[in-house]
């Protein structure tokens, strides 16, 4: 019986859940002591002076340390960015944001740390703050003046014309046209407008040929990742202080490996990264942050280990944020509802140093004519950078804007001709023949049947009967409104290039696999297990799971893009048929038997010559025959690299009720078809899309990281930011398809990010639905009670 696709039960579970799992902040390291970052409370300004004296006579006080005590070279911002924006692990001369460390206290206690913190003076200048959009693009006062200025990244401009003639007459598009003005949104909604008309050389495509035109600006709020465990790490020399071990709550065990080697001249054999469990990333912990590379020269000054783990208020303000990304779409077509023409411009807030998020908007260049076959589309955009705290990949990283844009497009184009949305999606998808179908970014979808997602959404849904129900409801005025979302998605997922994995048989038969994709509450032990026990007929519960350990694992990727079930999970798989390569090997010598005659039974997980169940051999067998021939224990590796990226796609519905009296929106129901290809454990699955879904909703109707004129950020709680919980929430209703990829022996795609790039546009599509039959066509996200009742009375919000 094959394991693979049953709902088996998480392993991780009881560990996690009732006997306690191991996080970072529980480490106890003989000795150690604790740090407190000193941050700035402005978001610009020339640090003119440091008082520390009082600060190091506090006690318990092992010392405060500012830039000119550490010899640590600035960080680098990643390469396809503005390389002269680079960031001092603590200010040197200039803060750039809110919540930028200044320097550094390590003391006996984390309580003796922050007391003493509070005794640290720092002198800053303040100097105008760029917090606004325009006011970056501007460049008349600039983040960082050496560079010269704001834009962090200038994405190629792209525009793909197959078709410049479409069927229909000539027109100029007036006579049905929502290409509407930005005014009237509010300052936050004329980002795009401003900044990208200002730029020089943006090709735009030749609409005059559309009978039917609609376009809008669309603005992605800035997000906080709000892991469970905030940053912890912990920093920890040898005796001769040549080698370093250092803990890290972490996406990446080896990035953080190779950036403690750079900045203090070491080996990278040298260094020891070991990420113990992890509660959350998000894409969050991608990167290491200054605050924790610095832990190694703390250690090193105090001559002991060093912990350290922010407090929530420092997650939220001074860790990497999310999304912040405008955008300006133009869509166009004939009045019979065939789309044409798609236009997107992109400017992303790259905050105040220049992080993968500077880079996003090219992931959502990747997908951004979404499920569609578009003839004629173009895409541009910028990064600027702001004085505001960094952004970086947040779940989704740039696919969900892309999503967001074209699926609102497609409703208000449905919307203008007068047809039903679903309908339209119909009429312009690739059709299922078309695949692997390249679209006009050049990313190529390898599998799909977007109809078929839709179709399977719209049954489960009883799609009939919810419009039948909104006619009803506002032929009788009632102030409840129904509105119903469509949001069709493809997302691309694994961003490569490959990952490795290995397993190694153990003396009494059972297995330990070591992956380099590192868990943080994917299932991953749960999962692999489950892909060696499919290859070698090894139970699970005899297959252990080692990660997230640079001495332990030789190499290791970026865990983010949905790339660890085809990548990770490949290689195991690779790897657990390449060690049954070498136990027929072993077992054809002990069963005097050609090696062509031998055979595993996946069932059993014994060897035995074909057509004679015995004798056989079993793998513990196996291990006594290698090690009676003094061999090392047999094992096998897999450094798995998948050709391109796979492209997951799906549907989510929405049902929303919009309170008319107070603006409240409601989420009644979400029914959701993710295709993944293969499911690998369709209950850890569901689990993911659950997740997913939770932090799409999210960002519709509650959070966002709010700035002030001055750069001061206005959430520094979870009351002032709120995050989604369960209350917020329905039972979520998920319907399985699964179409497997070619890309990879599993035929897996990734599912980490595919809840949150339907559901977000689903949810908002269906409060623009709620509301569309009294003439509004615009609310921006959060779309908060607040929000949607000024926009049922007209009023602009003085906020935006």
């Amino acid at each position: 019986m094959s394991v693979l696709g049953n709902r088996v039960l998480r392993t991780e579970d009881p560990r996690m859940l009732t006997e306690g799992a191991r996080y970072v902040a529980d480490l106890h390291l003989d000795g150690a002591a604790h740090a407190c970052f000193v941050r700035s409370t402005v978001a610009s300004g020339r640090l003119t002076g440091m008082g520390t004296a009082v600060a190091r006579g506090q006690p318990g006080v092992l010392g405060v340390f500012t830039t000119a005590d550490l010899d640590v070279p600035d960080l680098k911002p990643v390469p396809v960015v503005d390389q002269r924006m680079t960031r001092p692990v603590l200010a040197r001369d200039t803060v750039r944001f809110v919540g930028e460390p200044v320097a550094v206290v390590v003391a006996e206690t984390a309580a003796a740390a922050a007391d003493a913190a509070e005794h640290v003076l720092v002198d800053i200048d303040p100097q105008p703050a760029v917090v606004a959009l325009p006011d970056a693009a501007v460049g008349d006062t600039l983040v960082h003046p050496d560079a010269g200025t704001n834009v962090a990244f200038d994405m190629p401009i792209m525009v793909h014309t197959a078709d410049e003639n479409p069927a229909a007459e000539p027109s100029d598009g007036a006579e049905a046209s929502r290409d509407r003005p930005v005014a009237g949104h509010g300052e936050a909604a004329n980002v795009a407008l401003e900044v990208l008309s200002a730029r020089d050389g943006v090709a735009h495509l030749d609409f005059k040929r559309c009978e039917v035109t609609v376009g809008d600006t669309l603005v992605n709020r800035r997000l906080a990742a709000v892991p469970l465990e905030p940053r912890s790490a912990a920093a920890e020399w040898s005796a001769d202080g040549m080698r370093l071990t250092f803990y890290a709550s972490t996406q990446a065990p080896h990035r953080v490996r190779d950036a403690l080697a750079s900045l203090y001249g070491l080996d990278k054999a040298a260094v020891r990264v070991v990420t113990p469990d992890v509660g959350g990333g998000f894409g969050a912990k991608g990167s290491p942050s200054p605050e924790e590379l610095v832990l190694a020269g703390l250690a090193r000054a105090v001559g002991r280990p060093v912990v350290w783990t922010e407090s929530r208020a420092e997650n939220l303000v001074s860790h990497v944020h999310g999304r912040a990304q405008t955008q300006r779409f133009r869509l166009g077509g004939t009045r019979t509802g065939r789309i044409s023409h798609y236009e997107l411009e992109v400017v992303q807030d790259a905050g105040a140093y220049p992080m993968i998020g500077a880079f996003l908007p090219t992931y959502t260049r990747k997908v951004f004519t979404g499920c569609y076959a578009i003839a004629n589309a173009s895409i541009s955009g910028q990064s600027l950078v702001t004085n505001t705290a960094p952004v970086t990949a947040y779940r989704g990283a740039g696919r969900p804007e892309a999503i967001y844009a074209v699926e609102r497009a497609v409703d208000l184009y449905a919307a203008t001709v007068g047809m039903d949305p679903a309908e339209v999606r119909r009429l312009n998808f690739v059709a299922p023949e078309s695949f692997p179908y390249t679209n006009p970014a050049g990313s190529t979808y390898d599998t799909g049947d977007f109809g078929a997602a839709l179709d399977r959404v719209l049954a489960a849904a009883r799609y009939g009967d919810l419009r039948a129900e909104q006619a009803s409801r506002r032929a009788g005025s009632d102030p409840m409104l129904l509105g119903i979302g469509i949001a069709s998605f493809v997302e691309s997922t694994s961003m490569g290039p490959s990952e490795l994995g290995e397993i190694e048989l153990a003396a009494d038969g059972s297995l330990v696999v070591r992956s380099g994709a590192t868990t943080f509450g994917q299932g991953h032990d749960t999962c692999w297990a489950m892909i060696a026990a499919e290859a070698t007929g090894v139970p699970v519960d005899q297959i252990t799971v080692i990660s997230g350990d640079t001495a332990e694992i030789a190499s290791s990727g970026l865990t983010a893009a949905s790339r660890s079930a085809q990548l990770a999970g490949s290689a195991v798989l690779t790897a657990a048929r390449h060690l049954v390569e070498r136990a027929r090997v072993h077992a054809a010598a002990r069963l005097e038997a050609a090696e062509a005659d031998v055979v595993l039974d996946p069932a059993t997980g014994t060897f035995h010559v074909v057509g004679s169940p015995q004798p056989h051999l079993r793998w513990a067998d196996i291990a006594a025959q290698a090690a009676d021939h003094g061999e090392a224990p047999l094992a096998a590796a897999s450094d798995f690299e998948q050709p391109d990226n796979t492209y997951a796609f799906g549907c989510h519905l929405a049902v929303v009720e919009v309170d008319s009296a107070t603006g409240e929106a409601t989420l009644r129901r979400l029914v959701a078809c993710d295709d993944a290809g293969t499911l690998i454990n369709p209950l850890i699955a569901e689990g993911q899309i659950q997740g997913g879904i939770a932090q799409g909703v999210a960002q519709v109707l509650l959070e966002e990281m709010v700035y002030d004129g001055d750069g001061n950020p206005m959430a520094t709680n979870l009351v002032d930011y709120p995050a989604i919980s369960a209350p917020d929430l329905p039972s979520f209703e998920l319907i399985g398809m699964e179409t497997p990829t070619p890309l990879n022996p599993l035929g897996a795609k990734g599912v980490g990010e595919s809840g949150t790039v339907g559901a977000g546009p689903a949810v908002l599509n269906a409060i623009h639905d709620a509301v569309a039959h009294l003439g509004i066509d615009h609310i921006d996200m959060p779309a908060t009670p607040q929000t949607i009742w000024r926009a049922l009375r007209r009023e602009e919000d003085p906020i935006r």
